[in-house]
């Protein structure tokens, strides 16, 4: 817990400080449905570690992400969903700690939405950042 900070909503949550509907805590995380939901069963998986974005958050933390939202999925009996994980304001992040949306799709109108439209782009220019993001892994 000496991870957490005092004013973040989220580390508030954690510490018990705001009441929230937990639905799973392990010692890394902590899961609670969504107050402004999407859909019917959206929810919400927080790491025990504040940190603002996913990068900067150590790989333990990371660990109990996935197999939790497998869990929540199962049990909500989801038949489509979205796992979400944003970071930056640019990226739709509202609370300033990571933080992954499990959101349920049961329909075309109600879940998540989204606007995907690939870029105009080359070979060539897709290959200049691979060669710059190799350099770096």
């Amino acid at each position: 817990m000496n991870h957490l900070l005092k004013d973040c909503v989220f580390c508030k949550i954690i510490r018990n400080e705001i009441p929230c509907f937990k639905l799973i805590e392990t010692e890394k995380s902590f899961a609670f449905m969504d107050i402004e939901p999407l859909s019917e069963g959206h929810s919400l998986i927080i790491p025990k570690y504040h940190a603002e974005f996913m990068h900067q958050l150590p790989d333990e933390y990371l660990i109990d992400v996935l197999p939790i939202a497998k869990r929540i999925a199962s049990a909500g009996e989801f038949s489509q969903y979205n796992v979400l994980q944003n970071n930056g304001k640019l990226a739709n992040q509202a609370v300033p700690h990571v933080h992954f949306h499990v959101i349920p799709k049961p329909n075309q109108e109600t879940g998540l939405g989204i606007r995907w439209r690939a870029m105009e782009t080359t070979k060539e220019d897709i290959e200049v950042k691979y060669k710059h993001i190799m350099q770096k892994l």
